[in-house]
C-alpha cells in the first residue's frame, strides 16, 4: 500500500459493505453501492487498475429465524436474496467486477484458513462465558436476539450493540436484565465455552493504523474514542448451526465442534474472496487479487457510518493478525432520511429501489442525486419534491441544456464539429476541471467530482450565451465556427468528467458525438482530445419532471405509509415480532422526541436573540473530535462559534451558507477556543437550520 496520489502503480480494490440477505433494497441502502461504484469508475478514469467487488451477507441469525417462519432452509432463504441483489445492483449501473456471496466455497475455506493463521498466530484463546438463554424453548440466544440494559449507559441495547444510546459494541453476556427478543421471555445466563479474537494486543498498531488511514474524517475519528476507552477483546464464535463451522484444525481440543464463526468474522473476509474469484476469471495477467491484499496495492472501503467499528478496529486488527495489508482508506457515508424522517420499513416509509425504476425514473438521476446531495459522510434526505428540483435545474436546466443546445447548432450548421481547434480558454476551463475531478478523487469526495462537471456545464451555458454564435454565422462565420468546435470539446469533456456519475446517459452522448469505442475506456485525458467531428442532431439528455408528478408520488407514499402504520399498530397489539434486523445495511428509523409540556410565554421567546448568519469560514479545533470553529457573519459583526458538527458536514462546504444562530448566549469556551453565539441545528446528525430565501445577514427571526 502506497499513500500516492491516484492513479499508482500498484493495482487497487474497492469494497462496498456487504447487503444482508434479508429483505428489499431501499435508495437508502443504494447510496454506499452507488457511492462504490462512483468511485471505482472514476479510479479507472484517471488510469488506476482497480477492481469493484462485493458479495451477500448470508449468514447470522436474522436470517436463521426468518427461513423458519417461511419454512425453508437458511441457505435457500439467503440465496434468493442473493439472486435479487445481483438482479438489481445493474439495474442502478452499479457494475461489480465480482458479485459472490459468504456461503460459497471460496469464502468458506478463505475463513477457516484466515482464523487458522490467528489461531497458531496466538491471537485467538478460549473462555468460558455466560450466554444467554431461553429456558422456555430450551434454546441457546445469539446476541442479536437478546434484548436489555447497556451496562455502560443504562439504555434499552441489543445484544450485540448499544443501538439506542452509547452504540458501544457490546460482547455476549455483557448485556444487563436480558429478555429472548424472540419469545419476550426472560432470559437466564449459562457458562458456555467460546472462542476470543484478543484485538486489545492490537491497541498500538490500530492508533497507528488511524493517523495512517485516509478516507473520511468520521472513519478515522469515531475510533479513536473506542481505542481510549479500552478496546475489549471479540467474541468471535456463535450457538447457532447457520454460519461457517469454526475450523477443527485450529481447535485441538475439539470444544468448538458445536460453534460456527460470527457473521462479522467471515462478512470482511468476503471482501478478499470476491477479489481472488475475480482474478479465478480474468486471470492473474489482468489482476492479480494478492497485490492489494498480501503485497503492495491499495484497498478502498466504502461503508455506511453504522459499521465504522468494524471496518477501522475488528477487520485491520484481522488483516494485520494473519499477515495481510490493512486498507487505505475507509469511506463511511451518512445515512439517508426520507422527507427529514428516518425510513421504516415495518412501516413501508420507505422508496424502494424496484419502485423507482418501476416509476419509469432513469437511474442516473438518483445516482447524481445520492453521489452530489452533500458531503459523503453527511445525512442526505431524500424527498420527492427536492429530487424534481435537482435533476430539473442542474441536470436539465444546466447541463442538459448545454449539451442539446450546443450540438443542435453544430449539427444543422456544420454537420458536426466545425474546421476549428479548441481556444485557449476553453482548454484551460476543461484543463481546470479535470484537476478538479482528480483531487476530488483522492480527496475521496465524489460530490466534488460531480460538481467539477456541473460547473464546467455552468461554464458552457455562460460561454455560448456570452458569445451568441447564432448573431456571429453571417457577420463572423470563422468566430462562429470558433465558439460552436468549443462548445462540442466541452461537451466531450462532460461526458468523460460525468461518466462515473451517470454512465448510461454519458454513453448516449458520447455516442451523439460519433465518438468510437465506449467512454467507460477512456481516461480523464480523452476530455482534452479533439472532437471526431461529423455528427447528426441529438436527443435530449434528461427529461423535466412536472410538479403533477411529483405530488403524485408523495399522494402515494403518504397512502402506503399511513396503511402499513395502521398495520404495524395492529401487529403491537397482538404482540407479533416486526423488528428490522439488518446487520450490514442500515435502516436508521428513528423515533421523535416526544413533546414538552413545559411551555414558555411569548416575551420569554422574545428574549432570544436569534439571527440570520451567514457562514465565513469552517475548521477543524485542535484536539476535538466532534467541535468545529465557524467564522459567521451576522451584519453587525462576525461572530467566532464552536459547534459539535465535525463528523457530521463536510466543513469545506459550509462558508457561504446561511444559518440561524443565538446571538445572545452566553460565552463558553470549548477546547480552548471561545464560542461567542450557538448554531441551531436540528436532530443527533446537526441538520444545520437554514433560511428558505434570502433573508439578509443580521435579519432577527421572529
Amino acid at each position: 500500500m502506497s499513500h500516492d496520489e491516484f492513479p499508482t502503480e500498484t493495482p487497487a480494490v474497492v469494497t462496498c459493505g456487504l447487503p444482508y440477505a434479508n429483505g428489499d433494497l431501499h435508495v437508502g441502502h443504494l447510496r454506499t453501492y452507488v457511492g462504490g461504484d462512483v468511485y471505482s469508475r472514476a479510479l479507472k478514469r484517471l488510469g488506476q487498475q482497480t477492481a469493484f467487488v462485493c458479495g451477500s451477507d448470508m449468514h447470522g441469525t436474522p436470517v436463521a429465524v426468518n427461513a423458519e417462519k417461511q419454512g425453508v432452509s437458511p441457505e435457500e432463504f439467503a440465496l434468493e436474496w442473493h439472486e435479487t441483489y445481483k438482479e438489481t445492483f445493474p439495474r442502478f449501473d452499479v457494475e461489480f467486477d465480482n458479485y459472490g456471496h459468504t456461503h460459497d466455497e471460496t469464502n468458506t475455506e478463505l475463513t477457516k484458513q484466515i482464523v487458522s493463521e490467528l489461531e497458531a498466530n496466538g491471537h485467538i484463546y478460549k473462555k468460558e462465558i455466560m450466554v444467554a438463554y431461553d429456558p422456555a424453548e430450551d434454546q441457546h440466544l445469539p446476541d442479536r436476539y437478546v434484548e436489555g440494559t447497556c451496562p455502560y449507559c443504562g439504555e434499552k441495547a441489543r445484544g450485540d450493540e448499544c443501538d439506542e444510546g452509547c452504540q458501544r459494541h457490546l460482547e455476549p453476556g455483557e448485556i444487563e436484565d436480558p429478555v429472548s427478543s424472540i419469545t419476550g421471555n426472560p432470559a437466564e445466563y449459562h457458562e458456555r465455552t467460546h472462542k476470543f479474537f484478543e484485538v486489545s494486543a492490537f491497541t498500538d498498531y490500530l492508533s497507528e493504523f488511524l493517523d495512517r488511514l485516509e478516507g473520511t474524517s468520521n472513519a478515522q475519528n469515531q475510533p479513536r474514542e473506542w481505542i481510549e476507552s479500552g478496546l475489549q477483546d471479540w467474541c468471535i464464535t456463535r450457538d447457532m448451526d447457520w454460519g461457517i463451522d469454526y475450523p477443527a484444525e485450529a481447535d485441538e481440543n475439539a470444544s468448538t465442534a458445536e460453534l460456527v464463526l460470527y457473521v462479522w468474522v467471515d462478512a470482511p473476509i468476503e471482501y478478499i474472496s470476491s477479489t481472488k474469484q475475480y482474478t479465478d476469471r480474468v486471470g492473474s495477467e489482468t489482476y492479480d487479487w494478492e497485490e492489494p491484499w498480501k503485497e503492495d496495492g491499495e484497498i478502498v472501503h466504502v461503508i455506511g457510518r453504522d459499521i465504522i467499528q468494524h471496518h477501522s478496529i475488528f477487520w485491520p486488527a484481522m488483516l494485520c493478525g494473519a499477515g495481510y495489508n490493512e486498507p487505505r482508506a475507509i469511506m463511511a457515508s451518512g445515512f439517508v432520511t426520507l422527507g427529514g424522517k428516518g425510513f421504516s420499513t415495518s412501516r413501508d416509509r420507505a422508496v424502494w429501489a424496484d419502485e423507482y425504476l418501476e416509476e419509469g425514473f432513469h437511474p442516473d438521476l438518483l445516482r447524481y442525486y445520492l453521489a452530489t446531495n452533500g458531503g459523503f459522510q453527511q445525512d442526505v434526505d431524500f424527498s420527492w419534491d427536492k429530487f424534481r428540483d435537482r435533476v430539473n435545474t442542474e441536470l436539465v436546466g444546466t447541463l442538459g441544456n448545454f449539451v442539446y443546445r450546443s450540438l443542435l447548432f453544430a449539427a444543422r450548421n456544420y454537420e458536426g464539429a466545425p474546421d476549428a481547434t479548441v481556444s485557449e480558454e476553453v482548454d484551460d476551463r476543461i484543463a481546470e476541471a479535470t484537476e478538479a475531478f482528480e483531487a476530488a478523487i483522492n480527496d475521496y469526495s465524489i460530490r466534488k467530482a460531480g460538481n467539477a462537471a456541473i460547473r464546467l456545464a455552468q461554464f458552457g451555458n455562460e460561454y455560448i450565451q456570452r458569445n451568441e454564435p447564432w448573431k456571429l454565422t453571417d457577420d463572423d462565420p470563422d468566430r462562429a465556427a470558433q465558439v460552436i468546435y468549443d462548445c462540442v470539446q466541452l461537451a466531450k469533456a462532460l461526458a468523460v468528467i460525468f461518466q462515473p456519475i451517470a454512465p448510461e446517459t454519458c454513453q448516449r452522448l458520447w455516442e451523439q458525438l460519433s465518438e468510437e469505442g465506449r467512454v467507460s475506456e477512456t481516461t480523464i485525458e480523452a476530455a482534452r482530445k479533439a472532437p471526431q467531428g461529423t455528427f447528426g442532431e441529438p436527443d435530449e439528455l434528461f427529461e423535466k419532471i412536472e410538479a403533477e408528478r411529483v405530488d403524485e408520488l408523495n399522494e402515494k407514499l403518504e397512502s402506503r405509509v399511513a396503511e402499513a402504520t395502521e398495520n404495524d399498530q395492529d401487529a403491537d397489539e397482538s404482540m407479533t415480532d416486526d423488528t428490522d434486523t439488518d446487520e450490514s445495511m442500515t435502516d436508521d428509523s428513528s423515533d421523535l422526541e416526544p413533546l414538552v409540556d413545559d411551555r414558555i410565554s411569548f416575551g420569554d421567546f422574545q428574549d432570544l436573540d436569534l439571527r440570520v448568519g451567514e457562514v465565513v469560514s469552517a475548521e477543524s479545533v485542535e484536539d476535538a473530535d466532534k467541535l468545529a470553529k465557524l467564522e459567521v457573519d451576522i451584519g453587525h459583526e462576525v461572530r467566532q462559534l464552536v459547534a459539535g458538527i465535525k463528523q457530521l458536514h463536510d466543513l469545506e462546504a459550509l462558508p457561504g451558507m446561511r444559518v440561524i444562530i443565538v446571538a445572545n448566549m452566553e460565552k463558553a469556551e470549548l477546547f480552548g477556543v471561545e464560542s461567542n453565539g450557538m448554531l441551531l441545528a436540528a436532530g443527533e446528525q446537526a441538520d444545520i437550520l437554514t433560511t428558505h430565501g434570502d433573508a439578509e445577514v443580521g435579519t432577527r427571526v421572529q
